[in-house]
């Protein structure tokens, strides 16, 4: 027989109609709105990141063709005098010092004539002994034009500020007379670019801020937030980023580049550009820009948490609406479902409020009414199944009392029997019903001695192996007799059979033993023993209780189950008086 479909409660419905009418719009479109959003905010992140470099890197230019400027005007200036003699004026002294004063990034210039003394103006405290003159001599050696020459940033040791040099030649009448050399601080341009407060690479990668730097031709990072890194002298190659800025920048003057970079083993979706910009003829720098993808596009992420947020709010609020509306609509209609199951449960007395004005009222009404016409057949019925229950046993006891009738000694064993075996019963916890087969089992454990001839039933003496062979048939007669009744007689059948078997596995008709013999079976066979033991029969007369007992206890654990015997003991001795009465 199929298993019955599993029920769901209607109020789950309702529910389930009012989230997704409201909330299923209302994800979806805030879903793609933020999707939407996304890709713009990206686009403009790249246009921003683009700008930014742009910006950056016109700062540098502007700021090294300032200096650039500074330095080539007083080469001019020279060349323009066309005197040899003004190299080394106290003119040109305080003019280069009005210059040193009007730019503060300007930390030194330097006029060194062919065939005179040099002029040499610097900020005191800015450079160690003997640092400035390494730097000029640096920058003269590399000069060899009169074009302008920019030398490499170099890292002062007195401050840990990084300076740039500029230098040009000076020639009156095509002779190359003068070196004007410029000593520039790069750390206000440095913190322009880069930011003011320096952060340690772990910072920034943990800010998920712009990071932005300068690298030059090699790769090597000469601004940067993390002042280490441009310490190290260490190339960020590694970036992809920067590598593309390092194979295009002689072609493409600003690119946008999405790529994935590592950084203490995790990979990072980045967003970056590039910028380059260009000092004099000979030097380029690339400013580049990378940022995390994820920490960019955060308002995104942000956006449909708090998609999800008013979601789940609404969601909220359509769970509690939903649930006070739907149990409204569907409690008649529960109530109604409970009020069955009770009736199918058996009782009876169970009703519904009709007063509902809907159909669902009249479908109450009609409850009540099946419930009042169900209850008043199921009580005649009962009725008529107790009056059948009592003719039942008044049959059952009539039978037993015919069946010991057969024998004189014999009579009312099996009722006595069955008042035992009943208080045992209770003793062990049985239920009503496995009590009802143990009672009937008890009254009809002999009826197969129908079959059995009187003269062996009643001879005096000790039956002969034949004689006991017919005697043993009893068990099975009686079950073939009860299972011809049908119904639960089928049970007391099987009882009937095996009320002969004996603990230890040698009794009969099966050789059953312990366990396998029904419990039913083992206390009539229990019960029957002490009977037997207990009254007068033609073989013998009646043993004493105490007699009896200790017999009894002896086949413990052989003949009989020990744990019925125990509880028979407790029983049937005085002591136990009381339970057999009840019983």
């Amino acid at each position: 027989m199929s298993q019955p479909a599993t029920r769901v409660n209607l109020i789950y419905f309702v529910i389930a109609t009012l989230l997704l009418v409201g909330l299923v719009p209302l994800v979806l479109t805030g879903w793609l709105l933020s999707g939407r959003t996304g890709e713009e905010l990206r686009a403009v992140e790249n246009r921003y990141q683009i700008q930014l470099v742009q910006e950056k890197a016109s700062q540098i230019e502007m700021f090294a063709q300032r200096y650039s400027d500074l330095v080539l005007s007083v080469g001019g200036a020279l060349e323009l005098a066309n005197n040899s003699a003004v190299l080394s004026s106290t003119e040109t002294e305080r003019k280069l010092g009005r210059i040193l004063k009007d730019n503060p990034n300007l930390l030194a210039h330097y006029v060194r004539p062919v065939d005179a003394e040099s002029l040499s103006l610097f900020r005191p405290g800015g450079f160690s002994p003997g640092e400035l003159e390494n730097i000029i001599n640096e920058a003269s050696s590399k000069l060899t034009t009169q074009e302008l020459h920019v030398g490499t940033p170099v890292k002062l040791a007195s401050s840990g500020d990084y300076v740039m040099t500029m230098a040009s030649q000076v020639s009156i009448n095509d002779r190359t007379v003068a070196t004007v050399i410029g000593v520039v601080s790069l750390r206000d341009i440095s913190r322009s670019v880069v930011g003011v407060d320096p952060t340690s690479e772990d910072e920034l990668w943990s800010a998920g801020l712009p990071i932005v730097f300068v690298v030059d031709q090699s790769g090597t990072a000469l601004f940067h937030p993390d002042s280490a890194l441009v310490d190290s002298k260490r190339p960020l190659t590694d970036l992809k980023i920067v590598e593309e800025w390092r194979q295009s920048n002689s072609q493409i003057q600003s690119g946008l580049v999405p790529f994935t970079a590592e950084y203490k083993g995790a990979a990072h979706a980045m967003i970056g550009a590039y910028s380059t910009a260009q000092i004099g003829k000979s030097m380029n720098l690339g400013v580049i820009t990378m940022q995390d993808e994820s920490k960019a596009l955060a308002s995104v992420g942000e956006m449909r948490w708090q998609t999800w947020m008013i979601s789940l709010a609404f969601a909220f609020l359509a769970l509690i609406v939903g649930a006070v509306a739907a149990r409204a609509l569907t409690k008649p209609i529960h109530d109604l479902s409970i009020a069955a199951q009770s009736v199918a449960d058996g009782d009876l007395s169970t009703r519904v409020d009709a007063r509902n004005i809907t159909e669902i009222g009249a479908l109450g009404a009609s409850f009540n009414t099946m419930a009042d016409k169900l209850e008043d057949h199921i009580a005649r019925l009962a009725k008529a199944a107790a009056e059948n229950r009592e003719l039942f046993v008044g049959t059952v006891k009539a039978l037993s009392a015919a069946i010991d009738g057969k024998d004189k000694y014999t009579r009312g064993h099996s009722e006595r029997v069955a008042r035992i075996s009943v208080a045992i019963g209770r003793q062990l916890n049985l239920a009503e019903d496995e009590l009802e087969t143990l009672r009937i089992s008890a009254l009809l454990h002999d009826v197969g001695k129908i079959a059995i001839p009187k003269a062996i039933i009643n001879k005096p003496g000790t039956l002969d192996p034949d004689e006991w062979r017919v005697v043993k048939t009893h068990t099975l007669e009686g079950q073939r007799m009860l299972d011809r009744v049908g119904g639960f007689m089928g049970d007391v059948g099987r009882i009937v059979r095996s009320h002969h078997e004996r603990w230890d596995g040698n009794g009969y008709p099966d050789g059953l033993a312990g366990d396998r013999i029904p419990l039913a079976a083992r206390i009539i066979a229990c019960c029957d023993t002490w009977h037997a033991m207990t009254s007068n029969r033609s073989y013998r007369t009646a043993l004493p209780l105490d007699v009896a007992a200790r017999e009894l206890a002896d086949v413990a654990g052989t003949q009989l189950d020990p744990e019925v015997v125990a509880i028979v003991l407790s029983i049937v001795l005085p002591a136990g008086a009381g339970a057999l009465a009840a019983a």
